[in-house]
C-alpha cells in the first residue's frame, strides 16, 4: 500500500507540473498584462525624452497597456542603467540605451553595469544627425572652407562643442583626425552658451544637434554648413553631408534604442520588437520626429547590438587619440 501511495503522490506532482506549463506559456503570451516602465536617462522635455514619449504613446495603443516614461537623469546615464540592470528580467522594465552608453564604456574607469552583458537589445528607435554651423555672415561656407582655414593657420580655427566626452565634442575630435587638420576645440557647459559664442564670433564653427539650433537657424542667426551622417537630413535636405564635402568615411549620428535586462524571455523581446516595427513608420510619428531633428528607425535586436559594439570601438579610438582623461 505504501508503494501505491508513493506512486500516486509522484503522479500528482507530475500532473501539477504539467498543468503549470500552459499557465506559464499563457502568461508570456499575454504580455504585457500590466503597465510597462521605460526608463529614460535624461530629464523631461529633451529631444530624447520626447522621442521616447512619442514611441511610448504608440506602444500603449498597440499593446493595450500603458508605457510609463520614468526619467532618471544624471551621471552620464549610469543612474538609469544601474536601476534597469537591477530590475526583474520580465519585460516590464525597459531602458533607453544608445550612443551615450557606447561612449561611457571607454570614457569611464569603471561602470556598475556592462551594457553588452547585462542588457539585451530590442530595437533602435531614433537617430540624430549633428550639424556643423557658423554665424551668419561668416567667411566659411563649406567643409572645404573649414579645412582650408585650419590648414592655413593650424590651431587657430576654433570649434565650439559642449562638454568633453559628449557626442558633439567627440564628433569634432573625429572631424579633426579624419580631415587631418588641427583646430582648437572649446567645450562649453551648455548648448545655449555655445550658441552664443558662435553668434558673437568667439568660435568659428560649432557641432550641435538640430533641436538646440532650429530657432537660430530659422531666424538666420546661424548657418548650417554640413550634417554629419552618411545621408542628408530629411529636415534640412539642402545641407550637404561632411562626406559630400570631401571627408570620406565620416559618419556620425547619435542614436538611441530600447534594451531590456538580460534574461528577458525571447517571446517578450519579439513582441516589443514587432510592436516597434509596426508603429515607427506611422506618418504622425515620422512627422513629429522630423520636427525635432530625429529620424526614427526600427532594427532587429542583432543589428542594434552590432551598432553598440561598433560605436564602443569607434569612440574608444577617438577618446584615446584625443587624450581625453577617463572619468571616475
Amino acid at each position: 500500500m505504501l508503494a501505491i501511495h508513493k506512486v500516486v503522490a509522484i503522479a500528482g506532482v507530475l500532473l501539477a507540473a504539467i498543468a503549470a506549463i500552459p499557465a506559464v506559456a499563457q502568461s508570456q503570451g499575454d504580455y504585457p498584462d500590466r503597465p510597462v516602465t521605460l526608463i529614460v536617462p535624461y530629464g523631461a522635455g529633451g529631444v530624447a525624452d520626447v522621442g521616447m514619449r512619442i514611441l511610448g504613446d504608440k506602444l500603449s495603443s498597440r499593446l493595450h497597456q500603458q508605457f510609463v516614461i520614468e526619467n532618471r537623469p544624471g551621471a552620464g546615464g549610469i543612474i538609469a542603467a544601474k536601476a534597469a540592470a537591477a530590475a526583474p528580467a520580465d519585460g516590464y522594465t525597459l531602458l533607453m540605451t544608445g550612443n551615450n552608453n557606447a561612449i561611457a564604456v571607454p570614457l569611464f574607469k569603471s561602470l556598475p553595469y556592462n551594457i553588452l552583458t547585462d542588457f539585451e537589445s530590442v530595437s533602435t528607435v531614433a537617430f540624430f544627425d549633428l550639424l556643423i554651423v557658423t554665424r551668419a555672415g561668416s567667411s566659411l561656407h563649406s567643409v572645404q572652407d573649414i579645412i582650408a582655414a585650419a590648414r592655413k593657420n593650424p590651431g587657430k580655427l576654433n570649434i565650439g562643442t559642449i562638454n568633453p566626452g559628449s557626442t558633439q565634442n567627440l564628433a569634432a575630435e573625429l572631424f579633426n583626425s579624419t580631415a587631418g587638420i588641427k583646430t582648437t576645440i572649446i567645450p562649453f557647459r551648455t548648448s545655449p552658451d555655445m550658441a552664443g559664442a558662435v553668434m558673437r564670433g568667439d568660435v568659428d564653427i560649432a557641432f550641435e544637434f538640430y533641436a538646440a539650433l532650429h530657432g537660430l537657424l530659422a531666424a538666420n542667426k546661424v548657418v548650417a554648413l554640413a550634417s554629419t551622417a552618411a545621408k542628408r537630413t530629411a529636415y534640412l535636405p539642402n545641407v550637404p553631408t561632411v562626406m559630400e564635402g570631401g571627408i570620406k568615411n565620416y559618419d556620425v549620428a547619435s542614436w538611441n534604442g530600447i534594451s531590456v535586462p538580460t534574461g528577458t524571455p525571447k517571446s517578450v523581446v519579439a513582441v516589443l520588437n514587432a510592436a516597434i516595427k509596426a508603429v515607427i513608420p506611422s506618418p504622425d510619428v515620422q512627422s513629429k520626429a522630423s520636427e525635432m531633428g530625429m529620424a526614427m528607425r526600427w532594427s532587429t535586436p542583432d543589428e542594434m547590438t552590432a551598432r553598440m559594439k561598433s560605436d564602443i570601438a569607434k569612440w574608444g579610438a577617438v577618446i584615446e587619440q584625443a587624450h581625453i582623461a577617463k572619468r571616475d
